[in-house]
């Protein structure tokens, strides 16, 4: 397995096909998880565990275990990492792809920081880290409610930034399994990176803290599995009914003001293209930018572009001017709305946010 940014699928996943490979989008979506009969073992997500658990155990610390179920997770039960059913074949991906815009995890660098993340969680529960004086007074309290929303600030140099969206400001426990992940990381240079940052300090306390616990016995050792895939009875539709209800970006008329001032509603632009045609023509361009930008997820990206639209079409503006300009202005206006955006916690709380 190189590490390219591309997709990576084991032979197994091209020779031996399951039943429902070839089935059209639409019956696909009538299949229940547990009967897609997918599993971590025999497919390359399997060598990327292995590839994290070599990583663990030249620190000294715990091995995990992992399980496919519904989404990325760890649970405060066990030393495991929840991955989701759709990395486990190509059929699967692109119907995620599909259906959600993003393939979180999809490439060996992008699966192995989720999976450095979340090995912060197992750190943490199974050696009971957060108990620890030190450990609240650098993060925080992990008895500290999830927010339902959080706002994140991404000029903060306060936390280090692992993986997007800011993950680190949303709750103590995230912080620290983001600080941990960037730890982890081979080759991070993470003293260089973060040298001028108050970040720094709390790098250097895990740096610590895990020399001190290597070689521990850590307090949480069984194995159990939670919310595996082959016993979830819902369908993929029902499944991505319900993620797409949960990060969807509500509506909102916020932004009204910020349209105004980049497209025209005066009588002397009557000519000029309608400003929800420019945004449609733009969309995969400005998307793009945004996204590179933010780091948000593509479905609420294209959540906020259709809510545009709707208000740039509802407003009777045009776009007159500079295209340039207008792209760049309303790339900037996206940025800040995502960056700002009330981002939903997950059902379960220990669940990285």
């Amino acid at each position: 397995m190189g590490d390219s940014g591309g997709t990576l699928w084991s032979s197994r996943s091209r020779t031996r096909q399951p039943w429902w490979a070839e089935l059209s989008d639409e019956d696909l979506l009538k299949v229940r998880l547990k009967d897609l009969g997918v599993a971590v073992e025999g497919t390359w997500l399997n060598t990327c565990l292995k590839t994290l658990n070599g990583e663990l155990r030249r620190k000294g610390l715990v091995q995990a275990h992992a399980w496919l179920s519904d989404e990325w997770f760890s649970p405060d039960t066990t030393p495991g990492i929840a991955m989701p059913f759709y990395l486990s074949h190509p059929r699967l991906a692109r119907l995620e792809r599909r259906m959600f815009l993003d393939v979180e995890g999809e490439t060996k660098r992008e699966c192995m920081q989720i999976l450095r993340h979340e090995a912060g969680h197992i750190i943490q529960h199974a050696y009971q880290l957060n108990r620890r004086r030190k450990w609240q007074e650098t993060f925080g309290r992990s008895s500290t409610k999830y927010p339902s929303y959080y706002r994140p600030n991404p000029a903060s140099k306060n936390f280090v930034q692992h993986l997007p969206r800011w993950y680190a400001q949303s709750h103590p426990d995230e912080d620290f399994a983001e600080t941990f992940a960037v730890w982890l990381t081979p080759r991070s240079k993470w003293r260089t990176r973060y040298a001028d940052w108050p970040a720094l300090k709390k790098i250097l306390y895990v740096d610590e803290l895990m020399a001190e616990i290597a070689e521990e016995h850590p307090v949480l050792t069984k194995r159990t599995e939670l919310d595996p895939v082959h016993r979830l009875t819902k369908t993929l539709a029902e499944h991505y009914q319900a993620k797409l209800d949960h990060y969807a970006v509500d509506a909102d008329t916020r932004y009204d003001r910020d349209l105004k001032r980049i497209f025209s509603s005066d009588s002397r632009a009557a000519n000029s293209q309608a400003a929800s045609s420019f945004i449609r023509s733009n969309r995969a361009h400005i998307r793009e930018a945004a996204y590179r930008w933010s780091g948000g997820y593509q479905v609420a990206l294209d959540s906020i572009l259709d809510q545009m639209i709707e208000r740039c079409r509802a407003l009777k503006l045009r776009a007159y001017g500079s295209k340039r300009e207008m792209r760049k202005r309303i790339i900037r206006l996206m940025t800040t709305k995502i960056a700002y955006s009330l981002y939903r916690s997950s059902r379960r709380q220990w669940f990285a946010v």
